[in-house]
């Protein structure tokens, strides 16, 4: 069934020349970039906070190393400093070894973030849901936005899509992939949980023999179907307090309210049940408590929006180099299992699902930019890439690659009266570099 909405006149609440719809890590990268360069920039974000699915998931891994070096730079190092001097963000143990190079506190970060955007003079409106985008001939002047006080418009001159799920890229009629070609799956979710009241000495002593024996009894009784399914990478006795394990997996359609609703209440179910089994089970967790699980399940995986290029399982392993470059990757082929099992192809590591040791791949401008709305871009996981591609490119770090890229054309397009992709590359790789981004053996087109 379907009614007719009547037309009406709508306020303006603003206008800009750049407005990011989406404060996760890649809309905060692009505004503070496009900020920097000389944009006045707009962002506008659903949650009353910053960060998307590091705060709002609590998803707070960072992969910076191609397990020699680190190779992310540019306004993921700054974060990465301002974060550092709080004590906010720690460096894994086994850095350069492991493409994990950090680990942070999603509280610290929505500071960092807030901080940034309001150095960098960037208006930003939280509590705030992007609409409908206004497209008039061929191109997109601006979003319509659902507010507390009723519907208003934002104008702009570009807008930059870093919604996570390309809500206002779709719906201004950019093609769109979803989900594995063979189903239409897309990669698991997760809820991230933090644990407390963990008796930390009766942990530590715990002999390896018990840690392994706990484990073989929650893999057991999750094939039998006495516990819900976990990441097999995940051992919950060597996750001690504030600890954030990755393990309660579940599987839907992303974009569906309804089913949306009914897997975060289901995978929040599952953290206690497994609260209980460690209770009983476990030393040391005796009387651990959930201290929180996170705002929102971990969504790894909707809309790819259609590109000018599109990344793949090919160019991430093969480490290949693009002559639109504007930053690196490191990020192995990491599918979490697209029906819910918790298996991911994290636990196949060297079986032909990561790069070649010291080696990194480029991310595309090409990705961002689309062939039918010149003044419109994405940043972040719906950016343009296929399954497997995407399982890649999806992580925060990359992200912020994307968003900075972006983020400095777009104002680059403003300053010079082109469009994005008509913007001369080697001056946006340039500029990319005086801004601290790593960015090396870019070939010629």
């Amino acid at each position: 069934m379907e009614i007719a909405v009547p037309a009406s006149r709508v306020a303006v609440l603003a206008e800009c020349d750049v407005l990011v719809c989406g404060g996760g890590c890649a809309g905060v990268t692009a505004a503070v970039a496009a900020a920097r360069h000389g944009a006045s920039v707009i962002l506008i974000e659903r949650w009353p906070f910053l960060g998307g699915m590091g705060t709002a998931g609590m998803a707070t891994g960072w992969h910076r190393s191609d397990r020699e070096k680190m190779v992310i730079y540019g306004l993921v190092e700054e974060v990465a400093q301002r974060a550092s001097k709080e004590g906010w963000l720690w460096r894994d143990p086994q850095y350069p070894r492991a493409h994990e190079t950090h680990w942070f506190d999603p509280e610290g970060f929505k500071v960092v973030y807030q901080r940034m955007l309001d150095d960098a003079k960037v208006r930003t409106f939280c509590y705030t849901l992007a609409g409908e985008p206004i497209v008039e001939g061929g191109r997109i002047r601006g979003v319509l936005l659902d507010t507390k006080r009723g519907r208003r418009a934002m104008l702009a001159k570009i807008v930059v899509d870093a919604t996570g799920d390309g809500d206002i890229a779709a719906k201004a009629g950019l093609p769109f992939e979803f989900g594995r070609p063979s189903d239409g799956r897309v990669q698991g979710m997760t809820l991230m949980y933090r644990l407390c009241g963990i008796d930390e000495a009766a942990r530590r002593a715990a002999p390896r023999e018990v840690v392994d024996k706990v484990y073989r009894l929650m893999c057991q009784l999750s094939d039998e179907g006495k516990l819900p399914p976990f990441n097999r990478a995940t051992n919950l006795m060597r996750f001690g307090n504030r600890s954030i394990p990755n393990m309660c997996p579940v599987s839907g359609n992303p974009l569906d309210e309804e089913e949306l609703t009914r897997l975060t209440a289901k995978a929040r179910e599952q953290v206690h049940q497994y609260l209980a089994f460690m209770r009983m089970n476990a030393p040391g967790f005796a009387k651990a408590e959930i201290e929180q699980t996170a705002p929102s399940l971990g969504i790894r995986e909707s809309r790819r929006i259609r590109g000018l290029k599109t990344l793949d399982a090919d160019m991430v392993l093969g480490a290949r180099k693009q002559p639109d470059a504007i930053g690196h990757g490191i990020w192995m082929v990491d599918i979490h299992d697209p029906k819910g099992t918790g298996y991911t192809t994290w636990n196949d590591r060297g079986k032909g699902n990561m790069l070649p040791q010291g080696q990194s791949y480029h991310i595309p401008l090409g990705m961002c930019l689309n062939d039918r709305i010149p003044n419109l871009a994405v940043a972040g996981r719906c950016a343009s890439s296929t399954h497997e591609g995407h399982s890649s490119v999806r992580v925060q770090t990359h992200c912020m690659v994307m968003g900075q890229g972006v983020g400095t054309v777009a104002a680059m397009a403003l300053a010079a009266g082109v469009d994005m992709a008509k913007v001369d590359i080697r001056a946006l790789q340039a500029a990319l570099k005086k801004d601290g981004v790593y960015l090396e053996d870019v070939p010629q087109a």
